[in-house]
């Protein structure tokens, strides 16, 4: 939206001076929200030996795989896909809104909601600790690969993908746009910034943050982040500031 791209031959273009507007009125039309009149849908697919605690909330067009267990007071928004074999503890809320708003400071109101019409995806094996918060795609998935494991209090922003064997510890804070690759951990309290990508078996230190890409099979630490042995080095240095300090102001005059 708003930016130049390449037109494919064959395709039909609809020119608009304002793109989020049409963007908007397209989803409120072939994705309209409706509303729940019961705490599972009929419309939701859930396998017979999956496990609904009471006091679940399963959306229109929700599927929820074999061996699943979804733990009391778990939300799943419209269109989620919950694979086989699926934890998620309660309190848990899969497939909220997207965090994106238009921003326009000429109008009385800033920020305008951009709607979301994608979907959360859980492949099989990934377990979801209490309380974490997953939000749908804007326009397409938010998505936790196989045997991934989120401890509690976890959010991952719209569009987030990762690969498989991840481990999330508790709250960490993804935005959207982020691409995980195969069993990357990373420890608690870590915020990372948007759009952008985490290669394959890197390690992030607690309390860590994170702007920019990640190269795979490294571990990183700092805000923001460093390779852990950098950092480590630069903090060595910084205690001992005040030592070079004192012996700089010591030096006899030349």
């Amino acid at each position: 939206i708003n930016k130049k791209t390449a037109v494919p031959d064959g395709k039909t273009l609809l020119i608009t001076d304002d793109p989020f507007e049409a963007y908007i009125k397209i989803v409120k039309h072939f994705s309209p929200f409706i509303p729940a009149t019961k705490k599972i849908s009929d419309t939701a697919a859930i396998d017979e030996t999956a496990v609904i605690m009471p006091n679940v909330f399963v959306g229109n067009n929700v599927s929820i795989g074999s061996r699943s267990i979804i733990h009391p007071n778990v939300t799943i928004y419209d269109n989620c896909k919950i694979g086989n074999d699926v934890i998620i503890h309660s309190g848990s809320v899969i497939g909220s809104d997207a965090f994106y708003f238009n921003t326009k400071k000429d109008r009385k109101g800033w920020y305008k909601k951009m709607e979301s019409c994608g979907t959360v995806v859980i492949e099989d094996e990934v377990e979801i600790g209490a309380n974490c918060t997953i939000d749908r795609g804007v326009s397409a998935e938010t998505k936790i690969g196989r045997g991934s494991k989120l401890d509690n209090l976890v959010h991952f922003g719209h569009e987030v993908v990762t690969g498989e064997n991840c481990l999330f510890a508790a709250q960490v804070a993804i935005a959207g746009f982020v691409t995980i690759g195969n069993g990357v951990t990373i420890w608690g309290q870590v915020g990372i910034s948007k759009t952008l990508s985490i290669g394959d078996n890197a390690v992030i230190m607690a309390q860590s943050g994170v702007p920019g890409d990640l190269e795979a099979g490294k571990t990183y630490w700092g805000s923001p982040t460093e390779e852990a042995i950098v950092k480590k080095r630069e903090l060595i240095w910084v205690k001992r500031i005040p030592e070079i300090w004192e012996r700089i102001k010591n030096m006899p005059s030349i």
